[in-house]
């Protein structure tokens, strides 16, 4: 049974998240040639000030952009 773990930023809409999963299902099954009702996928969604990199967090990298 393939685990697949996505952790994304927040602020995608149901239907962008709908449409990964959908792509993410097919192409494990496609890959693998597992039956589609043994794929599980964890979507993991982090707010802005809670993912980090480089040493600062997105937040902070959007706040110094003016985005």
């Amino acid at each position: 049974m393939p685990i697949i773990d996505v952790s994304l930023l927040t602020g995608r809409s149901d239907a962008e998240l709908r449409g990964m999963i959908a792509a993410v299902h097919d192409a494990i099954v496609g890959s693998l040639g597992v039956q589609s009702e043994t794929v599980r996928i964890l979507v993991r969604e982090v707010p802005p000030d809670r993912w980090a990199a480089g040493g600062e967090t997105i937040e902070e990298r959007r706040s110094r952009s003016g985005r």
